[in-house]
């Protein structure tokens, strides 16, 4: 990539002299050469657009491993099946549970300051609620907090609503009515369009596996019929595109399950409704899964063990209707990134239209076996996102996890020690994991006012520009008339040009230099002879460079006298640029036939995003790029991210290439790579690392293949690039839809 130019600006006698911190366009005569460069410099009334400080660069060396902090103040006990939640302000509350070693059952609040790290008992009034566990807790318009449903110290089952108010922590006790639910614990609760939704959970003396879901309208405070869905506890449950989703837990028969189910909301009277809508997850820390549970004591009888795993587990399927609503089931039989939910301990959460699964340690999985995957909502495949040793450090446990209202950020909270045995009696929330979604890709939710749909990503995953697809919105319109000569009536007034080369040489040849281009000055346009570096001109417009493109904004309001010519030139090659142009006008880079043809664009785009520091554009081709990552793209993507210091990125690009190395190395892409950048990535591969050919590869070996640690790798034979593409759809995850 050609490096920004930087020799002495001429400047007007009226121009104003530019800050270090403002963008220039630089004006240089045809003999001038960038200093050091070994390069000549574009001529002839061209100029060069330099770049802002790359902010997120620095970010991003700050640690690659997620940080890990202590808390101090009055840190909750061995908590079991409380609720944390995280209620905006950087604030997380913690309500009830019980001591995992006096079972005692709690009504405490207690409320952790994520900016001082400082855990506080919080003096609460009104109606205070009895003591629970089991219990759901879920954030309302901001400022209050609904806890339905628990168990209390009599192995009574609730079907109580109480009401934290957040602002003075006064509690109230709505007066419902309609057909009250059966009482119940370790259920999930999720709020959507003014309604609470509470699916399946543990009941009755026998505790009865339930298979319900029901609401509660919070306008008017009524419970609504009560309807057959999923049988599950211990579950997870969220709300995406319209729809309700459940995943994880125990079943009928103390399984756990692979399938994730959903039921259409918007498609019935009865379960759909208007106003704001929410997407958040409801989940019941199991206790089956906690190592705070000791063994020995979960299979007591003669002790308190309502919250057991190990309990005597019956199931009931009462007569009910059906949830009226489409319900569908998807079972994921296997696949190399398909989670596997009897191991270790999960938390799930939803972002950027995907939902997460931790996989952290247990008594029964090593941190170097956990992992982050990803599972995407409309395409319903799977991904692994991070692997264990990038997130997690050894001889941690993580017992509650909850995430921010913008689905940026997530906190894990536990405590040092792999004491299973029950001997250490100190283990308290003492420790918090503070993860960064942004930093592997994420969007979060990006504009709470807009529909579930549009808000998470689904704008780029479900815009098709294909002929015939469907595009609307201002940006669409304004893109009618993007790269459209002032002739043709679209009132273009600004001309950019960039590399006439796809190649990523860093210099252009002297005799190249030579730029063979005119300049009419009625209308501003460029002509470029066909051997020229400089690419075609691009037509674009001003007022949309200026509203959407910070840089440029700051370089309009310098006001120079060369900026009236109305020319810039980007030493990016000329689809990269026309494809970030393109983004301007649409805040889109999902894939298009003429402006952003492949992943070569998106990974030039994310360089042009660190360059010119535009979070967004970097947050979506991350994203895009780590999603769509393929064999013909990989290398191109490792060295983009390697270039923009987008670490994680880059060792989820070597991985993959590690995975397909024998694919990897006769592509385009590979090929293309520079010597230097070639010898890095051939370096990926560990000390005592050997390629081992797909005929040879033994099962037991598989491990062993470039040396990856713990690595499986699947046995490839050899075909023809044809016959690769057909059977790479073998690889994708198995799944069974019912």
């Amino acid at each position: 990539m050609a490096q920004p130019l930087t020799p002495q600006p001429y400047l007007s006698q009226n121009s104003p002299i530019p800050s270090n911190n403002s963008a220039a366009l630089w004006h240089f005569n045809s003999t001038s050469r960038a200093s050091g460069s070994g390069a000549n410099t574009p001529t002839g009334n061209t100029y060069l657009m330099p770049t802002s400080p790359a902010k997120h660069a620095a970010v991003m060396k700050e640690g690659s491993k997620p940080k890990i902090s202590k808390t101090t103040g009055q840190k909750p006990a061995c908590l079991v099946n409380a609720s944390v939640t995280y209620c905006g302000n950087d604030q997380i509350y913690a309500f009830g549970g019980f001591d995992q070693f006096t079972d005692e059952v709690y009504n405490h609040v207690l409320r952790l300051n994520l900016k001082t790290l400082n855990w506080a008992l919080v003096d609460n009034y009104g109606d205070i609620p009895g003591v629970r566990m089991g219990h759901s807790a879920s954030l309302y318009e901001g400022d209050k907090l609904l806890v339905y449903g628990g168990e209390n110290e009599h192995r009574e089952y609730l079907s109580d609503v109480v009401i934290l108010n957040l602002k003075d922590h006064h509690w109230t006790q709505p007066d419902v009515q309609g057909p009250i639910p059966k009482g119940r614990a370790r259920h999930a609760a999720v709020v959507y369009e003014d309604k609470l939704f509470v699916i399946g959970g543990l009941t009755g003396e026998a505790n009865y596996i339930l298979d319900d879901i029901c609401y509660l309208d919070l306008k008017t405070w009524t419970w609504s019929k009560t309807w057959s869905f999923v049988q599950r506890f211990d579950h997870s449950a969220w709300i995406w595109g319209g729809r309700l989703w459940v995943l994880g837990g125990l079943g009928a028969d103390m399984e756990r399950p692979s399938e994730i189910c959903w039921l259409d909301l918007k498609g019935s009277p009865a379960l759909s409704g208007s106003g704001r809508q929410y997407s958040t997850v409801g989940r019941i820390p199991s206790s089956r899964h906690d190592p705070w549970l000791h063994p020995s004591r979960a299979d007591r009888i003669d002790t308190y063990t309502a919250n057991s795993g190990s309990v005597h587990i019956r199931s009931t399927r009462r007569e009910k209707p059906t949830a009226p609503g489409a319900i569908s089931t998807l079972k994921f039989v296997s696949g190399p990134h398909v989670p596997l939910q009897s191991s270790g301990t999960h938390f799930h959460v939803c972002s950027s239209g995907a939902l997460l699964d931790f996989i952290t340690p247990s008594s029964t999985i090593r941190h170097i076996e956990c992992n982050l995957s990803s599972l995407e909502l409309d395409s319903l495949r799977w991904q692994r996102l991070v692997e264990g040793p990038e997130l997690f450090q050894p001889g941690h446990k993580w017992h509650y996890c909850t995430i921010n209202e913008d689905g940026t950020k997530v906190w894990l909270l536990g405590s040092p020690g792999d004491d299973t045995t029950g001997a250490n009696q100190e283990l308290q929330l003492s420790e918090v994991l503070a993860v960064d979604l942004k930093r592997y890709g994420l969007l979060g939710n990006l504009d709470a006012t807009l529909s579930e749909q549009n808000r998470i990503l689904a704008s780029e995953r479900q815009t098709t520009h294909a002929v015939g697809g469907v595009a609307s919105g201002l940006g669409f319109d304004l893109a009618t008339i993007f790269d459209q000569a002032t002739e043709t009536g679209s009132m273009s007034d600004f001309t950019i040009t960039a590399n006439n080369t796809e190649d990523d040489d860093d210099t252009i040849s002297e005799a190249d230099s030579q730029l063979r281009f005119s300049t009419n000055t009625t209308s501003s346009q460029v002509f470029v002879s066909e051997n020229s570096p400089v690419s075609q001109p691009i037509y674009v417009h001003k007022m949309i460079l200026q509203a959407r493109w910070p840089h440029f904004k700051r370089l309009y309001a310098s006001k120079m006298l060369e900026y009236q010519t109305s020319r810039l030139h980007i030493p990016e090659p000329y689809s990269v640029v026309r494809a970030f142009l393109y983004y301007l006008y649409t805040d889109s880079i999902a894939p298009h036939p003429e402006f952003c043809r492949d992943l070569t664009d998106v990974a030039g785009m994310l360089v042009m995003a660190n360059l010119y520091d535009m979070p967004k554009l970097r947050l979506l081709c991350v994203n895009r790029l780590s999603r769509e990552i393929d064999i013909e793209h990989a290398a191109v993507i490792w060295e983009r991210a390697g270039r923009t210091e987008e670490d994680w990125l880059k060792a989820r690009a070597a991985r993959f290439c590690m995975m397909n190395w024998g694919r990897i190395v006769r592509t385009e892409g590979f090929r293309s790579l520079s010597r230097t950048s070639l010898m890095e990535l051939c370096e990926v591969v560990g000390m005592e690392g050997r390629v081992v050919d797909g005929d040879e590869m033994e099962e037991g070996e598989a491990g062993n293949m470039l040396g990856a640690p713990g690595g499986r790798y699947r046995r490839r034979s050899h075909r023809t690039s044809g016959e690769a593409e057909e059977t790479e759809a073998d690889d994708e995850d198995g799944m069974d839809m019912n």
